[in-house]
């Protein structure tokens, strides 16, 4: 047996963008893409798509050519996942969030050739195209336009489109398959919430496996209704374009994401998946009597991208949604650790299983590692629920690594086969893994290392609390205190004040963990994907100055 082993028949490239010709097959006349009175089915998405590739080599689009996208959750986003690497290029989606100097970064960053843009992105597009450096060649820009939407700028008379551009491309296009399982196919960048962003470059072979491990580990049924909340441009939605090709299901396009729509849209659809960072679930949870409607069955919600309290998932299931949890980075373009749930859990009390869920759990199956290392020693941590260490991952989704930072990549992926994520966590007695911060989020206080995701938990179960984010507040005898931010829910502002906060904590945590400093504030600054940013909650904290020595210190901004 050891004259065989790879052969032209065994070991074609893996590739997600296989998934769609097989979904026109199988799920030919199904509706694919549903957006307002727009339906789509999947023979009509795939030939989309193959206009779209081919559409793009006409224009001179060639392999590994970067074309991004600055686009809201739309059928053209969907498209764009499979269409333009189906024309061998990579593609770059762009967080439409981002301010017009980060996305000029990024398109001169990346050597984009072209973006296509949302009309409601025009200006910042415009902006960007000015910021880049003189003799930087700009990327093309081709408006996507939405004839859904009133208020959006039209396209200039003549110019190309979207659908004017797809009118030129060969449905029957032979795509360009990848030559090596390994070709790069995704360049994502990520949030930045802790630095600069960095472009995270991701192969076929890895997104093909996190596409089908992912729909193993939520365990995802033929022909779902899954609501796009999550924006496709978060780590491609987590690798779900792709795995509703997989299993035939019905993406239903929101441009916007407020409760009042998703609920609306889960009972006029059908809906019975989505995802959503924690934040999400908190809207959801908190929506008022008359937005909340009666779910028309089982709903059920993946979260992840940031810890979410346990109060939190408590409101959203007690509302009726079926909460998964997981976690994953843009260097693993998905998720690849969930808290897998044992039956025996479910004779637990509700605010338990929250806890219990709240914890980020164990390895997927189709990674093939993960563990809780000492940062000194490079050694696992013992399984007390209370040694902190750096979360390592390996397995075949991780990223190829930075674009054109080698020197980020060694830091990143090391000698010892670990990816090394930054997040600090911890390892029960069961196995199961949780999360206690970024490492630069980890305050130390009169040397004890004190978790804000901690601090947070109990922040977020006092009952008039809405959101809360702890960050390190400079102080002249313990070094750092922990300072809290805190949004209240709707008609609790100036009914709980900074003290009561304090006192609430004080009943449930340490002394040394209580925050010395509280700031209310009517909204906390987050990502488009619902990531408080807690490096603006720093440098804040930060231009507060230090706490007198051994004194509290009350805030409100």
């Amino acid at each position: 047996m050891d004259r065989l082993g790879a052969n032209p028949a065994n070991s074609c490239p893996l590739t997600p963008l296989g998934f769609l010709e097989r979904a026109a097959t199988v799920f030919g006349d199904c509706p694919s893409v549903v957006y307002h009175d727009t339906v789509f089915t999947w023979s009509q998405t795939h030939r989309r798509c193959l206009r779209l590739a081919s559409a793009l080599v006409s224009l001179g689009i060639t392999r590994s050519d970067i074309v991004s996208v600055l686009l809201p959750n739309v059928p053209a986003m969907y498209e764009m996942q499979f269409g333009v690497p189906m024309s061998g290029a990579v593609l770059n989606n762009i967080n439409t969030r981002l301010d017009a100097r980060t996305v000029a970064v990024l398109l001169r960053h990346s050597g984009s050739k072209l973006v296509f843009v949302d009309p409601a992105s025009l200006t910042l597009i415009s902006d960007a195209l000015k910021q880049l450096p003189h003799g930087h060649p700009a990327p093309r820009v081709i408006l996507v336009e939405d004839t859904h939407e009133t208020g959006l700028p039209a396209a200039p008379a003549g110019s190309l489109t979207y659908e004017r551009l797809l009118e030129t491309g060969d449905p029957e296009f032979a795509w360009v398959r990848p030559a090596s399982e390994w070709d790069p196919m995704i360049l994502n960048y990520t949030s930045g919430t802790t630095s600069e962003p960095k472009g995270v470059v991701h192969c076929h072979r890895g997104l093909f496996l996190i596409t089908l491990d992912s729909l193993i580990e939520w365990a995802v049924p033929p022909q779902p209704t899954y609501l796009w909340t999550l924006p496709m441009f978060h780590a491609n939605g987590w690798s779900f374009p792709w795995g509703m090709a997989v299993v035939g299901g019905t993406n239903v396009c929101l441009r916007r994401v407020d409760a009042a729509e998703v609920y609306a849209t889960i009972a006029g659809r059908g809906v019975d998946h989505l995802c959503g960072a924690p934040v999400v679930l908190n809207m959801l949870a908190n929506a008022p009597e008359g937005v909340r409607r009666p779910l028309p069955g089982k709903v059920r919600i993946l979260t992840a991208g940031a810890p979410p309290p346990a109060a939190v998932l408590h409101r959203t299931e007690s509302i009726g949604f079926e909460v998964s949890h997981g976690y994953g980075l843009t260097e693993t373009a998905g998720l690849v650790v969930c808290c897998a749930w044992k039956r025996e859990w479910n004779k637990l009390p509700a605010s338990e299983r929250a806890r219990l869920k709240s914890r980020q759990g164990v390895r997927t199956p189709g990674m093939a590692e993960v563990d809780i290392v000492d940062g000194k020693t490079g050694r696992s941590v013992p399984r007390d629920g209370s040694t902190m260490g750096e979360i390592v991952l390996r397995g075949g989704c991780v990223m190829l690594g930075y674009l054109n930072d080698d020197r980020a990549t060694r830091a990143a992926i090391r000698e010892d086969g670990w990816f090394y994520t930054g997040d600090v966590g911890v390892m029960h007695p069961d196995g199961y893994m949780e999360i206690r911060d970024r490492s630069k989020d980890v305050i130390i206080s009169g040397g004890e290392n004190i978790s804000s995701v901690e601090v947070e938990s109990v922040l977020y179960s006092h009952p008039a609390v809405n959101e809360a984010a702890v960050v390190a507040r400079p102080d002249d005898f313990w070094g750092e205190t922990p300072c809290a931010f805190v949004g209240l829910k709707e008609g609790s502002a100036g009914a709980v004040t900074a003290a009561d906060v304090i006192a609430w904590c004080r009943q449930r945590m340490p002394r040394y963990m209580v925050p010395r400093t509280v700031v209310f504030r009517d909204e906390l600054p987050k990502t488009s994907t619902g990531k408080i940013q807690k490096y603006v909650l720093r440098n804040l904290a930060k231009q507060m100055g230090s706490t007198r020595k051994g004194a509290s210190s009350i805030s409100k901004m």
